[in-house]
């Protein structure tokens, strides 16, 4: 067995996962690989597709529709969680806007932002993750054991572009909820990481994001299974030293100072 342990006997649950070109579903997927069992959520049914594809690859998974910016519906998630399984030791918040480019409602100049919007944005990317780890972190530092990851984003945390503002913001306050409860559950056996993807080629991915990701230092956008190993890999038992951290997955892109100008 490598050093880095297994999954083998954990439950993990991993939010927005409903699509399968995500990095949700790719986490899962990951997950299940190295031994877990897993329970995803969506708010749409199309999640039991992805429950469906997960059998198929001998992971033994549960689905589950839900609004997590409802805390009814997260309490559900938590009945639910523990009745398929009993227990949940790895929490991944995904949840949240895949896109820059999804609800036009939420990007503009500062200015042009209504109160609805900007609260509308941090429900989406921020509240559901509070929400969510403050209903499974309790019972992992009872048994002494857990992990938690944010699926944040370089966009807030190291950088930003204009008209962002919402998103930007939800994003860089995920890593403030990372460090604080880093610091709150470690003395528990809990780690609290976070993961900043860059330019990434969902199926949600724009046209412009794919070539924004082209411009990168590695002349493309990363996978989704690219960020998915990265999130995997904190959740091992030998990654227990690491706790919280961010991650940046963007192949080099907020470290180049020099752009380069036209075509790669």
């Amino acid at each position: 067995m490598s050093t880095l342990g297994s999954l083998a006997g954990r439950v993990a649950l991993v939010t927005g996962a409903g699509s399968e070109t995500g990095i949700g579903y790719s986490t899962a997927r990951v997950l299940g690989e190295l031994g877990a069992r897993v329970v995803i959520t969506s708010t749409t049914e199309r999640i039991y597709e992805r429950v469906d594809a997960l059998g198929k690859l001998g992971i033994v998974a549960a689905g589950y529709v839900a609004d997590l910016t409802d805390p009814f519906a997260v309490e559900q998630l938590r009945d639910v969680s523990l009745s398929a399984f009993g227990r949940v030791d790895i929490l991944i918040n995904n949840a949240g806007m895949t896109s820059l480019h999804q609800g036009s409602d939420v990007i503009g100049v500062l200015e042009s932002l209504t109160v609805q919007a900007w609260h509308t944005g941090l429900e989406r990317n921020l509240s559901t993750a509070f929400m969510v780890t403050r209903a499974f972190v309790g019972p992992m530092k009872e048994r002494g054991w857990g992990r938690v990851v944010m699926i944040a984003s370089t966009t807030g945390a190291v950088n930003s572009m204009p008209g962002h503002a919402i998103y930007a913001t939800a994003k860089a306050a995920m890593i403030g909820l990372t460090r604080s409860l880093a610091l709150e559950v470690a003395s528990r056996g809990v780690t609290v990481n976070a993961v900043g993807p860059g330019w990434i080629a969902t199926g949600s991915a724009s046209a412009e994001e794919i070539a924004f990701g082209n411009a990168s230092p590695l002349g493309r956008s990363g996978s989704p299974e690219e960020v998915a190993a990265v999130a995997g890999a904190l959740c091992l038992p030998g990654m227990s030293y690491v706790t919280g951290q961010l991650i940046v997955v963007d192949g080099g892109n907020s470290i180049a100072e020099a752009r380069a100008v036209g075509d790669r």
